[in-house]
């Protein structure tokens, strides 16, 4: 058990939950609904989006486990009545959250990729550590690392945690962000159908994907690509 990597992990995790809520409730305003707003859910302060047991919680035990590390904040309260246009804003209100996901791990990438190309420590620390060392994550560390190369692996966590927690949003099924696009593009019978499905099984759901590891597919389809690029 790595216990900075525990700690960067679950900080990393933290910021990615919280900038995906705030989206969400932004979103939800730019469309009509200022219920979020109004309760203060629009906001970078993590203290508005904590739930202690999916945020922090699960995290830390994902995370001593080993497994891959995903978590939930408080649900933003988010009223579709308020719309402009109910399905058309619900998409995009439900697609919020992992979008800005996906832009902080690009943002994260632009910069690691500079930093790569711009000094050649942290290109060393790259190429040396992420090389043949696929699924491996926690061997990074191995051997400490200099303030830049902090950093850089601090980075790389932001890409691969961002673009994950978008991804596994993306399932459709309640209560993930991916059952709420799904509802907006549906016929009017069908998404009908997809809100009468109780969270509950949702969450059924995902343990069994997390029980038969196939969202570990979903984090080798993420990593191969950063370590091709950075590698």
């Amino acid at each position: 058990m790595n216990v900075i990597l525990i700690v960067i992990q679950v900080f990393v995790l933290l910021f990615a939950i919280t900038v995906h809520e705030a989206a969400h409730g932004w979103a939800a305003k730019k469309c009509g609904d200022a219920t979020a707003f109004s309760l203060g859910r629009v906001t970078l302060n993590p203290l508005a989006h904590i739930d202690p047991f999916g945020t922090v919680i699960v995290p830390l035990l994902l995370s001593i486990s080993g497994l891959p590390v995903f978590g939930w904040a408080k649900p933003v309260p988010v009223d579709p009545r308020n719309f402009r246009n109910p399905k058309r804003d619900t998409v995009w209100t439900s697609f919020a959250g992992p979008g800005s996901n996906l832009c902080v791990a690009f943002g994260a990438m632009v910069v690691l990729v500079l930093m790569k190309l711009s000094l050649p420590s942290v290109d060393l620390f790259l190429k040396g550590r992420l090389r043949g060392m696929f699924g491996d994550v926690e061997t990074i560390l191995g051997g400490g690392f200099r303030p830049l190369e902090g950093l850089a692996f601090i980075l790389l966590m932001t890409v691969l945690i961002n673009s994950y927690f978008a991804v596994f949003n993306l399932i459709p099924v309640p209560p993930l962000d991916g059952s709420g696009i799904l509802i907006g593009l549906l016929p009017e019978h069908l998404s009908v159908k997809i809100q009468r499905i109780p969270p509950i099984a949702g969450f059924l759901v995902i343990l069994l994907l997390i029980n038969f590891h196939l969202l570990d597919i979903i984090v080798r389809m993420i990593f191969f690509p950063i370590v091709m690029i950075l590698g």
